[in-house]
Order: C-alpha cells, then sequence, then structure tokens
C-alpha cells in the first residue's frame, strides 16, 4: 500500500479502491503543537477502537462518517474524503487552552456549548478563526459552515449522553469533516482519548491526553479505562 499522508500519530494508506484510504493509529503521541513527543506501546490501539466504537454510534444515530470497518486492531477502513482544513471544538466544560488563554474559572459549564473554529495548519500554528476569515481564506462557504456547526452540535449531544451512563464527564472534544465525492459533507479524522478531553464523574480525574500532556500518571491506564467504559 502506497502512503498517502504520515501525521503526528496516524499514517493514511490508499487502496486498490479509490474511494477507500486505510488509517494506521500508531503508538506515538505528540502534545504542545509537537514539542513533547513520545510512543506509548498501545495507545494507537485504544484510539482506534474507541473511534471505531464511536463512529459505530454515530452512524446508528444518522450521522455520516468517513468510517467503514476494522482491518485488524490498529487499522481502520474509511471512505475517502477532501479533508476540509478546520478544527471544530465543542466545549461543554471550562478546561485547557480555553482557561489559560480567557479569563473563565476551569469547571464552568457552558450551556449551549461553545464552538471554537481553528484553522487546520501547523504551518501556522492552527490559529483560531471566525466566519470572516473562513470566507476570506474560502475554506468553507457559508452553507458548509452551517452544517458543520450543526452536525457538531449533534454530535456532541449524541457523544455526551453515551459518556455519562458511563461515568465520564466530556468537557470538550475536536472533530473535523470531510467532503465525499458526492460533496457530502462528513465526520472524519478521529474521536479518541487523543482528541476528546474526559473526567471520570466520581472524581474528575483525566483519562485522556492531558495525562501525558501534563505528566498526571501512565497514559496506558488511562486509556484502557476510557475504553473500557465507552466499548461497554
Amino acid at each position: 500500500m502506497d502512503i498517502v499522508h504520515i501525521g503526528k500519530a496516524k499514517t493514511v494508506y490508499r487502496t486498490e479502491d479509490a474511494e477507500e484510504y486505510i488509517i494506521e493509529f500508531r503508538d506515538d503521541i505528540t502534545a504542545f503543537n509537537g514539542k513533547r513527543k513520545r510512543t506509548v506501546p498501545q495507545k494507537g490501539y485504544f484510539n482506534a477502537r474507541i473511534s471505531a466504537r464511536l463512529f459505530q454510534l454515530l452512524e446508528q444515530r444518522g450521522i455520516a462518517t468517513h468510517y467503514k470497518g476494522m482491518v485488524d486492531d490498529t487499522r481502520m477502513l474509511v471512505k475517502a474524503v477532501d479533508i476540509i482544513p478546520l478544527e471544530i471544538i465543542a466545549r461543554n466544560i471550562a478546561a485547557g487552552s480555553l482557561v489559560r488563554r480567557y479569563p473563565f474559572k476551569e469547571g464552568k459549564k457552558f450551556i449551549p456549548p461553545l464552538l471554537v473554529i481553528d484553522f487546520k495548519s501547523d504551518a501556522y500554528g492552527d490559529p483560531m478563526l471566525n466566519d470572516d476569515l473562513i470566507r476570506a481564506l474560502r475554506l468553507a462557504t457559508e452553507k458548509e459552515l452551517a452544517t458543520i456547526r450543526e452536525l457538531t452540535l449533534r454530535v456532541n449531544t449524541i457523544l455526551k449522553d453515551h459518556l455519562n451512563r458511563r461515568g465520564l464527564l466530556l468537557p470538550d472534544f475536536k472533530l473535523e469533516f470531510g467532503k465525499g465525492s458526492d460533496g457530502k459533507i462528513i465526520v472524519a479524522d478521529e474521536i479518541s482519548c487523543d482528541t476528546c478531553r474526559l473526567w471520570l464523574k466520581d472524581s474528575g480525574e483525566s483519562v485522556d491526553k492531558d495525562v501525558f500532556r501534563y505528566e498526571r500518571g501512565d497514559l496506558i491506564t488511562a486509556y484502557e479505562e476510557a475504553a473500557k467504559r465507552i466499548l461497554s
């Protein structure tokens, strides 16, 4: 298989079918725009399993995704899409960079949730965007942006409910979207401990990438706990 793209934690491969790709979830992990890097055995395995389950959940609830199935424990078969270079962050509880950059107290709940959109660009440091910048850069049309926002809010409701019933809070998470050959916008990339902030409801303990970012314990123990709950 030919490599199409090597990202920070995933590798994308071309298949014999032009409408399908394979995404490999690697054990690499980075934080703070790649300033911290490490390889953690089994990390890719847990992220792949969690992503597969949550994509399946969204499909069951009427949200189209690029997910088609698992090839093995760490490789996912997906629909070919053109990724829209936007990262949409849904924030339900103030945490992370939102608290560092703005006068919010950690733990503040947002009802309705805040939606923040960043430019998906390592070269420019993934800066925050507004609608004017999105239009000027021609990253998405007004109609596409409205669709992306509506889908993000629907995904947020579905994920919050699923996780809440499994003893997990969802302070925030990142989504990416792509357009298929039919032009339809669907959820793409991954939904995992790397892209979601997850807290245990009873203790507030992190079971996500923050464990690596802030050296809060053993990463795989945290990811395994998240997987055990999400997959149940």
